[in-house]
């Protein structure tokens, strides 16, 4: 399932509720990047090469929004396509009650505030 990740920090947009219209775009090699801030974009202009493999093959667990390397997930089948959780059994447990809200928030198609909240965005602003 695609999530958007920071390919700078490696941090989920979603996990830090910054939506698709907050986010800092760039297109790089033809295509589109979202970054939680303007420094992480900084960043990955000096080198995106290096960004890009650091960040390579990370997901995000529908439930409790943790980033995890592929190969370190459990990944389930839901309606014909595989989605990746953290080891944790509790998350498949909470996402088996409503899988289509936490398949939605996944993909920017909430309002979810993130961990900081309405008050408080990524990197303190």
């Amino acid at each position: 399932m695609e999530t958007p990740i920071c390919p700078a920090c490696g941090c989920s947009l979603v996990r830090l509720g910054i939506t698709n219209q907050k986010a800092v775009q760039h297109n790089h090699a033809g295509k589109q990047y979202w970054f939680c801030c303007k420094g992480c974009l900084e960043l990955f202009i000096t080198d995106p090469e290096s960004c890009l493999t650091e960040t390579a093959g990370l997901t995000v667990c529908p439930v409790c929004l943790a980033e995890k390397p592929v190969n370190a997930t459990v990944i389930m089948d839901f309606n014909g396509k595989p989605v990746a959780f953290c080891r944790c059994p509790h998350c498949l447990d909470v996402f088996n009650k409503d899988p289509h809200y936490f398949i939605a928030r996944l993909a920017w198609q909430t309002d979810y505030a993130g961990v900081f909240g309405e008050n408080m965005g990524c990197c303190g602003k």
